[in-house]
């Protein structure tokens, strides 16, 4: 009888031993040192276990995945009394004060504690107060395991897992981390199979572990879990993989045939070195590969719309429009095949937010339809799968059509009306008796004269005809030597704007144009019509007109660029005296 007594008091201790020192966080549940259940309804941040004497404490950070009602662990973060904090994360990412390490397969001391990475995921080990404390992390799976029981200062939710309200962690919680959220039941889910699943925990390979671990505390875990969330990414394994593993670190003793019996492989990390944004998280695609696929919460605004992407991006001179790699990957859609209309347009890819960019501006349109109504330009385009004359493809057909509307600056119409229809300005001298006539067209043939009823808008291009009448034209051309506006009567007033100087177009005023300018008795410039900023409507035009003799010289003025060589022509004393003036308005 003392032989059984004694296996009876080994097996007592082996087993209080092991409820003391191995605390699992996988999925949405907490199995604590002391085998209770607890689950996380929200998606915050815990503290899971927490030394106040030392500044050691190991946080638990809970998002959603593909549902927005149920939380799954997602990173681990460890603080220690050096100040040092190191974060585990999905895809075996190690960060230490937000650095990114390189692990490779040997063990790294940094800053006391020791980082080593497997096939099967990261593990920070470090001694706290004499006493080992491990902290494992696959992705999916956290587990903090101890040498010895935790003394009665530690605190968490690996002491006491139904305490999450006061394990919370609010400094780095967002606001909308307690949102509750409810999703519609998953009808392909059945809960009698997920059941008798989640209870092999208590049949051969694993029954040899369960006079060790409590098997109880998984399969409940299990069996919450899976009835409310499908058995991808994983999750099928990931609770056979946290109890074998606990096993493992209480007892020398392993014996699970994992190929046979559970149809799992055998533990490995879930996304190694697979890096997600923060909107994302790893797991299995429609091609059975592993990707990164959006967050349900993230997600469900896109998904109400029936959107892959951003609104359009409507610029004076561009449009472009962003589609989420993400919901693309969980559709699977592969971005590289997609094209605008033109098919060297392509999608580009921030590889940090996984968003993919179309985008063409008014320059290289990329096979956009471009139609104007009045003041408004539309361009149309569309996102496609790329051309192909194969029989078969891979990829699921895309047809996105997409519109950018533009509006123009509207002309605005200032109701600019000549004073007089034409201005009259006779001309005696001792030489020559002659008439100078000045008037506005709408037309280059200046056959459609300008006059008091008629209306010019801002920047309409309008010809003015310089035209004289009682000269030779055989001995005398006329010369516009300068043209300028004024917002007042008076030639001399402020400000002053030149079109014509030196017989030639203001070079700094690309519309002005001159025609004939010393080549017989008349000659015309065009120009677009302005008005003065800040000042009052009216604008007055101003011209000066040289007569020249041509049996002296040449009169046209050559106005070809090159700085002084503008002015063309010297003008005589003739021409000093012969000069004339005429001055038209503009007022609204």
């Amino acid at each position: 009888m003392l032989r059984p007594l004694l296996y009876l008091c080994i097996l007592l201790a082996l087993t209080g031993a092991a409820r003391a020192d191995t605390c699992t966080v996988t999925g949405p549940t907490i199995i604590d040192f002391k085998s209770q259940l607890s689950n996380v309804t929200d998606r915050c941040v815990y503290s899971v276990m927490k030394d106040s004497s030392n500044g050691f404490e190991v946080f638990a950070n809970f998002r959603e995945r593909r549902r927005r009602d149920v939380s799954f662990v997602d990173s681990v973060t460890l603080t220690v009394d050096s100040g040092d904090t190191v974060i585990l994360e999905q895809g075996g990412r190690v960060l230490l004060n937000n650095t990114l390490l390189t692990l490779n397969g040997s063990a790294q001391q940094i800053n006391g504690v020791q980082l080593s990475e497997d096939q099967t995921g990261v593990t920070a080990q470090f001694t706290l107060t004499s006493q080992s404390i491990s902290v494992f992390f696959d992705g999916y799976t956290a587990q903090v395991h101890t040498q010895a029981p935790v003394n009665s200062a530690v605190t968490g939710l690996c002491v006491d897992s139904s305490s999450t309200s006061s394990a919370r962690f609010p400094q780095s919680s967002s606001l909308s981390c307690e949102t509750q959220y409810t999703d519609s039941p998953d009808s392909t889910i059945d809960c009698t199979a997920v059941a008798e699943r989640c209870n092999i925990l208590r049949t051969a390979p694993f029954a040899s572990c369960n006079a060790i671990i409590d098997p109880t505390p998984y399969i409940n875990a299990c069996t919450e879990a899976l009835c409310r969330y499908p058995a991808v990414d994983g999750l099928k394994c990931q609770f056979q993989w946290a109890y074998a593993r606990a096993c493992s670190l209480n007892s020398s003793t392993t014996a699970v045939d994992w190929g046979t019996v559970t149809e799992c492989s055998p533990p490995q990390a879930f996304c190694q070195d697979k890096t997600c944004s923060d909107h994302e998280f790893c797991g299995d695609t429609l091609t059975g590969e592993q990707g990164c696929l959006c967050r349900a919460v993230f997600a469900q605004h896109y998904k109400d719309s029936n959107t892959l992407g951003n609104p359009i991006d409507c610029k004076q001179n561009s449009v472009s429009i962003t589609l989420l790699g993400c919901l693309m990957e969980e559709r699977g859609i592969d971005y590289t095949v997609l094209h605008l209309n033109n098919q060297s347009c392509r999608g580009m890819m921030d590889q940090e937010t996984h968003m993919v960019t179309f985008s063409f501006d008014t320059n290289n349109t990329c096979g956009a339809e471009v139609t104007t109504n009045g003041s408004q330009t539309t361009y149309k385009n569309t996102i496609m799968t790329q051309n192909s004359s194969d029989v078969i493809t891979y990829y699921d057909q895309v047809y996105i059509d997409f519109s950018c509307y533009q509006s123009q600056p509207e002309m605005k119409l200032v109701a600019f009306r000549i004073k007089d229809s034409s201005v009259v300005q006779h001309i005696t001298s001792a030489d020559f008796n002659y008439t100078v006539t000045m008037k506005a067209y709408s037309d280059a043939g200046r056959t459609q004269s300008l006059d008091s009823n008629t209306d010019v808008s801002l920047n309409q291009k309008i010809w003015v005809e310089l035209k004289t009448s009682g000269l030779d034209a055989n001995m005398i051309a006329v010369v516009t030597d300068s043209c300028w506006a004024t917002s007042q009567s008076s030639p001399r007033s402020a400000p002053r704007y030149d079109l014509v100087k030196n017989g030639c177009a203001n070079p700094s005023d690309q519309t002005v144009q001159v025609t004939g300018n010393g080549m017989g008795t008349s000659n015309y410039f065009s120009f677009h019509m302005f008005q003065f900023s800040g000042s009052t409507s009216e604008v007055y035009l101003h011209c000066q007109l040289q007569l020249c003799l041509k049996q002296e010289k040449n009169c046209v003025p050559n106005c070809t660029s090159g700085g002084n060589k503008r002015r063309r022509y010297a003008r005589s004393n003739f021409e000093h005296k012969m000069s004339s003036f005429i001055s038209m308005g503009w007022i609204h």
